[in-house]
């Protein structure tokens, strides 16, 4: 079996956390102990491991990373961001699917505390009362990603979600669209939902096209949906000559339904996303999207993390990157 800081200890007959200075800092040891304790680990050939170390320190120097769905296309890039990030600063990263249940994530939240994980990233989703009573409890630092709360005094990173359906909206009304439809998120499960639907409601006013306010439909979260969506959309309004996605893959399943039909793109219907996930400039028609900065919101929210681990607080509690239209062959 391998050996422990346990074994070296007690071969020793010194305590763990004098193991764990010899280790780490060996001149706040006295001679004779320091002696003993590098003998035992000579002799038992004990190899420390960062769960050793985290028993003394109560640090891991792992973070985890709560997402609602591992497969959506969005967090590749935001990973990616968390990862380079998290190398930098030297932690490792354990990555949980929450599916967008409660308990499921309440569960992780107990599993990272007994992992002693120095904090935790939440992204995606509504921060439910009972997952901030959980970090609480647990003493874990939090930061949520492309999601936040305005309940609870916990830091995040994302954009402004009406501004930037706004901005969309505004480039298809500005392109001349009188008759726009959107495929949606609910407004109730999904902390995009009604923010980006506030975003073309308030564009549709300002441009006095109020008529198109109730030509909503709604998908959760998967292309399958949107595509479904989208022929929900077009029962009930025909005439539509553009289209306003919530995301991306909402696009692509908006689009993908309008070719199966034998409609244009853009030709008979423009189509926007949002997010510019990598797909969007592979697909065809390439997609007009609003692009969110995806490495950087990853790369911030450890960054963030980090800033409250070692210091207890952050100077920026709700921090938004900014967006921009990307214009391609979709509209």
């Amino acid at each position: 079996m391998k050996p422990t800081i346990r074994d070296v200890a007690r071969m020793a007959n010194v305590s763990i956390s004098t193991v764990s200075r010899v280790m780490n800092a060996p001149e706040t040891v006295v001679e004779d102990k320091r002696e003993r304790v590098l003998e035992a680990i000579k002799k038992l050939q004990y190899q420390p491991n960062a769960f050793a170390r985290g028993l003394i320190y109560k640090k891991s120097n792992t973070l985890g990373v709560m997402i609602p769905d591992v497969e959506n296309p969005y967090y590749a890039g935001v990973l990616r961001g968390m990862q380079d990030s998290a190398v930098k600063l030297g932690y490792s990263l354990m990555i949980f699917n929450t599916d967008r249940n409660k308990q499921r994530t309440v569960d992780y939240m107990r599993h990272l505390y007994e992992k002693q994980a120095d904090g935790v990233i939440f992204a995606s989703d509504v921060f439910h009362q009972e997952y901030y009573e959980a970090a609480r409890h647990y003493q874990i630092p939090i930061v949520l990603v492309s999601t936040n709360s305005q309940e609870f005094e916990v830091p995040s990173v994302d954009i402004d979600d009406e501004k930037a359906a706004y901005d969309a909206v505004k480039y298809l009304i500005e392109s001349g669209h009188r008759n726009i439809g959107m495929i949606s998120f609910p407004f109730d499960d999904s902390i995009s939902g009604l923010p980006r639907y506030q975003g073309f409601k308030k564009a549709l006013k300002d441009f006095e096209l109020e008529d198109c306010l109730s030509q909503v439909s709604f998908a959760n979260h998967r292309f399958e949906e949107a595509y479904d969506a989208t022929q929900q959309l077009f029962s009930r309004f025909p005439d539509l000559t553009a289209i306003f996605a919530s995301s991306d893959e909402f696009a692509m399943g908006a689009i993908t339904y309008l070719h199966e039909h034998g409609i244009a793109v853009p030709e008979q219907v423009a189509v926007i996303g949002f997010d510019d996930i990598r797909m969007a400039h592979m697909f065809i028609p390439k997609l007009t999207t609003i692009a969110q900065p995806v490495y950087e919101i990853g790369q911030r929210s450890v960054e963030k993390l980090h800033e409250l681990i070692t210091q207890g607080k952050v100077k920026n509690l709700r921090e938004r990157l900014p967006h921009k239209l990307v214009i391609r062959d979709s509209t």
